[in-house]
């Protein structure tokens, strides 16, 4: 049993990269996230990772939650608007404010870590300390 939570990391890690690359080409083609998921999960191997559930989940609910998440991230990034922001920077902070307010097995905590994990391996050298207060201050809101 002690196995369980260490398997399901490098699963979830795995499950948000995959949601980023799919929101990122929504992003940059200006496509619906559905559709560019659906071509996303034909192009890979079958039978699919057990991670891609959360992936699906994570990229269907940004989707659906796209207005009221992106509301946030603006309101709470202080100088910046929401198109200013490099794609991969909005796009993970997306998938934190998803975690962060819409799936509870998830820590605020482990959302944030995780989103600014992604940044250091995908994004400028400002934008892990910029996703984590950012992050931080919208983790502080959704707990009020």
């Amino acid at each position: 049993m002690a196995e369980g939570p260490k398997t399901q990391m490098p699963a979830r890690r795995k499950a948000r990269k995959r949601a980023l690359d799919v929101l990122y080409e929504a992003d940059l083609r200006d496509l619906p996230p559905a559709q560019v998921l659906t071509t996303y999960l034909a192009r890979l191997d079958r039978p699919l990772p057990e991670h891609i559930g959360y992936t699906t989940s994570l990229v269907e609910g940004v989707a659906a939650n796209l207005d009221r998440i992106d509301e946030l991230i603006s309101s709470y990034a202080e100088g910046w608007t929401i198109d200013r922001m490099p794609t991969v920077d909005r796009n993970l902070a997306r998938i934190a404010v998803q975690e962060l307010l819409y799936v509870d097995e998830i820590d605020d905590a482990v959302a944030i870590t995780e989103a600014v994990e992604l940044a250091k391996q995908m994004s400028t050298d400002d934008s892990p300390r910029f996703l984590n207060g950012v992050l931080g201050r919208i983790a502080e809101y959704a707990t009020r």
